[in-house]
């Protein structure tokens, strides 16, 4: 089992910038990809980003609409996932979840990750 604690959400206007972190415990060992989703009110949960963990990875995925705004980062010693929000606009409001899995698939679902975390809300103001 693997645990993961997110951390970092808050309120922020738009135009400002949040960290957000995942910690992850566990048997870390059979994680290879891990990724943000988010989930605003009555919409689906959308893939925002993910990223190989260990050596060897390829390069992060975003998607289109936080490409140039936010970056995705992993500290393999911390066991730790990074999101870096900037330039955040009202949309990016939601509440955000961290979430591994064993390989990173093209494009970023939900249905691709086995762990989840309980999330950390987002919200920015206009």
């Amino acid at each position: 089992q693997v645990q993961l604690v997110e951390s970092g959400g808050g309120s922020v206007q738009a135009g400002g910038s949040l960290r957000l972190s995942c910690a992850a415990s566990g048997y870390t060992a059979s994680i290879y990809c891990m990724a943000w989703f988010r989930q605003a009110p009555g919409k689906e949960r959308e893939g925002v980003a993910d990223i190989t963990t260990g050596t060897g990875g390829g390069s992060p995925y975003y998607v289109d609409s936080v490409k140039g705004r936010f970056t995705i980062s992993h500290d393999n010693a911390k066991n730790t996932l990074y999101l870096q929000m900037n330039s955040l606009k009202p949309e990016d409001t939601a509440m955000y979840y961290c979430a591994a899995g064993s390989f990173c698939y093209a494009g970023v679902f939900p249905q691709n990750y086995n762990y989840w975390g309980q999330g950390t809300r987002v919200t920015v103001s206009s």
